[in-house]
């Protein structure tokens, strides 16, 4: 399974590409067997990076609702380059903590990171997992046809009193205001329009597709967990942004003029070719109203039988 950075964000995410890998999740708009990772790797990786503070605040989170010292094993399924698995690392300092993923040059990346590899394609490969105390599958899920064989999968992957945290959802990210003073106004809702609808379509394509009520709760309770609480996080990183983030900006609406390209209208489109032109004042590269606001969503359960 991969994730990417969606978005997906950009994987993610954000929508990782997978906004979907790395968490940082830009959906690539792409078959990811055909990915080129080498040119995802630093996307993913920045847009995860950028999103650290975030996701610290769900890592400590989660170390209140397993305690430290009791959880000896993590499962990060669908890590992509790792950046999230070296984040576990910090908050589970007991524990060993083993980066899943499907691709192996993302895989090369987790390990530079100190954490533990393992190359898996999910569902078959979940066996290969071993038993968890706690598993962590960050916009990972909806890369997989059937989500909720997926979850009955991995809840079967915890030890008892062990926690499944999944994160999905939260809110689009958003870059710019409503009115950028170039083309229509509202240019990222429709972005987010025509990603919404590669989404759909990229689930209607996976191997064993089932369309499926994204009632996390339910579905972590139909698992056979207990659910145990759901919380969102917030990035916001307001204008001026620092040079890193308006280089991961301009990534990012790069990745939606070529995946997006046949679904948004063509004055869109120029928008878009306007806001990627360096030499343009009104450009992403020049622009003083660049930000960077996410939010994403973190729904736990935990296996109570033994």
């Amino acid at each position: 399974m991969t994730h990417d950075g969606k978005s997906h964000d950009g994987k993610s995410h954000d929508h990782k590409t997978h906004d979907h890998k790395g968490h940082g999740h830009h959906h690539h708009h792409h078959d990811t067997t055909q990915m080129d990772w080498n040119a995802m790797l630093p996307l993913l990786e920045r847009g995860a990076e950028l999103r650290t503070p975030m996701y610290r605040q769900a890592m400590s989170w989660l170390a209140e609702l397993v305690p430290m010292g009791g959880v000896r094993r993590v499962l990060d399924v669908g890590s992509g380059p790792g950046v999230l698995s070296g984040l576990l690392a910090e908050a589970f300092p007991y524990a060993e903590v083993v980066a899943v993923d499907a691709t192996p040059e993302l895989l090369e990346r987790a390990a530079a990171r100190g954490v533990t590899t393992l190359l898996a394609e999910l569902p078959q490969d979940v066996e290969a997992l071993g038993e968890a105390d706690l598993v962590w599958a960050g916009e990972s899920v909806h890369h997989l046809g059937d989500q909720a064989a997926a979850l009955a999968a991995l809840a079967g992957r915890l030890r008892p009193g062990g926690l499944l945290a999944l994160a999905e959802g939260g809110l689009p990210t958003r870059y710019l205001p409503r009115d950028i003073g170039i083309g229509l106004p509202g240019l990222e809702t429709r972005l987010e329009a025509a990603s919404a609808d590669w989404f759909t379509d990229m689930r209607a394509e996976l191997p064993g597709a089932r369309a499926e009520t994204e009632d996390w709760r339910a579905l972590l309770t139909a698992a056979g967990l207990a659910p145990s609480g759901t919380r969102t996080f917030l990035l916001d990183i307001p204008a001026p942004v620092p040079a890193a983030v308006r280089e991961h900006v301009v990534e990012a609406f790069t990745r939606h003029r070529t995946g997006l390209a046949d679904r948004i209208a063509a004055d869109d489109l120029a928008t878009l070719d306007r806001l990627l032109d360096p030499a343009d004042p009104a450009s992403l590269h020049r622009r003083p109203d660049v930000h960077l606001l996410a939010a994403r969503t973190v729904h736990t359960a935990r296996r109570t039988t033994s």
